[in-house]
Parts: structure tokens; C-alpha cells; sequence
């Protein structure tokens, strides 16, 4: 089966104008100004007629069993949605524990995870959680990326966090060489994901670990960098000097006010402080609980991570404050594909994965999503179903 979508404005990310991109066993095949094919029935063709053709939305942090309980047993969030993944773009995603290790485990993680594939999504995942040392399913960081497939990593460890276990720099030396290894032997990245609370630490152990120990800043992957301006400033630097961060795109009022940055606010000032832009990236942190704690470390408010707000902040960025659709959509798409060795997601590119969505022109709203080279959502109706569907 062959599918070309003609006439569309292709941003790879980057902007290739006018084109038709020719899709077969779940592959770009070719990508041309005109192309033409006689396959019969084996062909369908859609007429993008001037929407706007971008790479499926990659997110690297999605707590698809859901998180929190911060707050007790009934501030446990609920897990992913199947569709509201779909209708807000994001065809891969990479899903984690969090602060709860416990009444929540990795197998649950790894069951969701499959589950997604099966219905037609990209998932995969972090084995370990806040805590050191890492909860895992073999007993091993090394040996969870070597031989369970989803897993291409580690994540998200806390630091700078109350909520998280301390870690000492050669802790996290060990754990980002397991990592590696693991990740060396198995074709992997081997990333480890890093959750920054709002201690006032920031960054720093991860800069000592490097002088420490000779652990390259690309080794970790700091989330949460756009909590505070003084966070920010620390994340910018980070990147400087080798480092992808990564910016939480789910927030509310509250936390704004409390000092929060919004995804796109941050990306803008990431820019200007001369970051660079292809070590910027996006997560919504799904799912997960949006807690606010008062000046005793008591949990006072809690809110729920959304999918859409990936989508929302690459809408904010490019029409509010006037940041290219090239630059933004990286931060959704290449960027985050990169760090976690996706290297088939997140470009329309001859060999890489048809992950695809078309976008209006006009509002960047998402009208049709592919993933795999299956239609998912087609003109604004998501068309997949789950086993639950009939």
C-alpha cells in the first residue's frame, strides 16, 4: 500500500516549500516537487492542498500510567489517553515513573508502554524513577536497555528536589556510566533523564559530576529548566557548553505565579541568550501532577500534566511571540528525536519513520495525524481504535 500526500508545505523541520511525499511500509520513500505513480488500488493519494505537512510531535517525558500522589493515595493522577495523544499530534513518546516508585512499578510502565505500540503509537520508555538507587526490572540499569527493547534510558532521577533521594555525585557518575554502557551495547542512547526541583543547587551537582569524574554534560538530560528564571539562566549555560535541556510545556496560573516560565516564554529567552537552538527541547510532563507546596514543604494545590500543551506552546511560540515555525517545531520534533536516539522519528527524511501531521496554515491546529504510515486521525476525526473500541 502506497500513500502520497501531494501539495503540501513541508517542514522537515526545516522548510522545504511546496512538495509530495511518497509513504510506503510505514517509510518516507521520496520526497519531490511533483511525483507521480501508477499503483491502482494500492494507491491512495491525499490532497494537502497547502496545509501544512510537519513531523509527528515527540515527547520525551509522559507519565502514561499516570503520576503524582504527592498528596496521598487519592492525588494518584490517571494514566495517558490513548486518543488524547492523538488529537494533540504526539505520535512517540517516552514514558516514565516519578515521584511514586512504589504502589506503581515498572512492569505496570512497561505493560502501558506495549499497549500503546499495539494501538499504533510510538512508545517507549525510562526503567528507574526520582530515586537512587534505580528501581529496574532485571536488577540493572545496563541490563534493562540492553535487553528490554523499549527501554532507551534512564529516568527521570531527581536532584535539587525534596521529593527526590539526595543523590551524591558519584552516584549519579554510576549511574550515568551504566547508563551509557547499556546503551553502547544495545544501540540505544542511553540518556539519562534528569527531573530539577527548585532547590537552589539547580544544576550544580551535574557540573560537578562532570569536573569530578569526566562525565560529559550530554550525558544527562535535565527537565524542568523553565521552573524558575535562576533555572533557566543555569539550563542556558548547560546547554552552552554540550548539554540538551528541556522545557516543561504543562503549567496553570498558580505556579506562574509562583515563578513558573511558560515553555514558549523560556524558548524566547533561550534564543536571545544565544542557547543553542538544536539543544532545545519540549516535554509535557502528561499526566503527571502539577503540585504546589507551601513554605513547609506541605502539599497545597495539585493540577494535572496535559498532552496538548506541546501543541499549545508550539502555537504560542510561532503566533503569539513571533518565534520561526523551524525553530519551535524542532524543539517538538529533531531536537528531542536526537537526545534519546530516535533517530527515525522526528524528520520528514527519505529512511525515517512516517510519523506524520498535517496542520492548518492559518492556526497550526492539528487536522490529520499518521503514525507508521496508518492514518490515526484523518481531517479532524481520530479513525484508530483501541480493543475497547467496536
Amino acid at each position: 500500500m502506497f500513500t502520497l500526500i501531494k501539495n503540501a508545505q513541508v517542514y522537515a523541520p526545516n522548510h522545504l516549500g511546496v512538495c509530495d511525499v511518497l509513504i510506503t511500509d510505514g517509510r518516507i520513500a521520496h520526497i519531490d516537487t511533483d511525483i507521480e505513480i501508477s499503483a491502482g488500488s494500492l494507491l491512495k493519494t491525499v490532497d494537502a492542498d497547502g496545509r501544512i505537512l510537519v513531523p509527528g510531535f515527540v515527547d520525551t517525558l509522559v507519565h502514561i500510567t499516570g503520576g503524582g500522589g504527592e498528596g496521598g493515595f487519592n492525588t494518584r493522577t490517571p494514566e495517558l489517553d490513548f486518543k488524547d495523544a492523538i488529537a494533540a499530534g504526539v505520535t512517540t513518546m517516552i514514558g516514565a515513573l516519578g515521584t511514586d516508585a512504589t504502589t506503581r512499578t515498572l512492569g505496570d510502565l512497561y505493560g502501558k508502554t506495549q499497549a500503546l505500540n499495539v494501538d499504533g503509537l510510538n512508545c517507549f520508555m525510562y526503567t528507574g524513577s526520582y530515586e537512587l538507587p534505580a528501581k529496574t526490572i532485571t536488577g540493572s540499569v545496563r541490563e534493562d536497555i540492553i535487553y528490554i527493547d523499549p527501554v532507551i534510558g534512564v529516568g527521570e532521577v531527581a536532584i535539587s528536589d525534596h521529593r527526590g533521594s539526595q543523590p551524591t555525585e558519584h552516584e549519579l557518575a554510576r549511574l550515568a556510566a551504566d547508563s551509557r554502557v547499556g546503551g553502547l551495547l544495545s544501540g540505544k542512547s542511553g540518556v539519562v533523564m534528569i527531573h530539577v526541583g527548585a532547590n537552589q543547587d539547580k544544576l550544580d551537582i551535574l557540573h560537578r559530576v562532570q569536573e569530578e569524574f569526566e562525565v560529559g554534560l550530554n550525558h544527562f538530560y535535565p527537565t524542568h529548566v523553565n521552573r524558575s528564571q535562576a533555572l533557566l539562566e543555569s539550563g542556558s549555560l548547560f546547554a552552552k557548553q554540550g548539554g540538551t535541556i528541556d522545557l516543561t510545556a504543562s503549567t496553570n496560573d498558580h505556579l506562574i505565579a509562583m515563578g513558573d516560565i511558560r515553555a514558549s516564554d523560556g524558548l524566547r529567552y533561550l534564543l536571545e541568550d544565544g542557547c543553542p537552538a538544536n539543544r532545545i527541547t519540549f516535554s509535557s510532563d502528561a499526566q503527571g501532577s502539577l503540585p504546589h507546596f507551601d513554605a513547609n514543604g506541605r502539599l497545597d494545590g495539585l493540577d494535572i500534566g496535559s498532552i496538548s500543551s506541546l501543541h499549545e506552546e508550539l502555537v504560542r511560540a510561532v503566533k503569539e511571540l513571533n518565534i520561526p515555525l523551524v525553530t519551535a517545531l524542532a524543539c517538538i520534533t529533531k531536537n528531542p528525536a536526537k537526545v534519546t536516539g530516535l533517530y527515525k522519528k522526528g524528520e520528514i527524511k527519505v529512511g525515517c519513520d512516517a510519523d506524520l501531521n498535517l496542520l492548518d496554515p492559518n492556526t497550526l491546529a492539528v487536522d490529520s495525524v499518521m503514525s507508521r504510515g496508518k492514518w490515526l486521525q484523518f481531517e479532524g476525526v481520530i479513525c484508530a481504535k483501541t480493543a475497547f473500541d467496536h
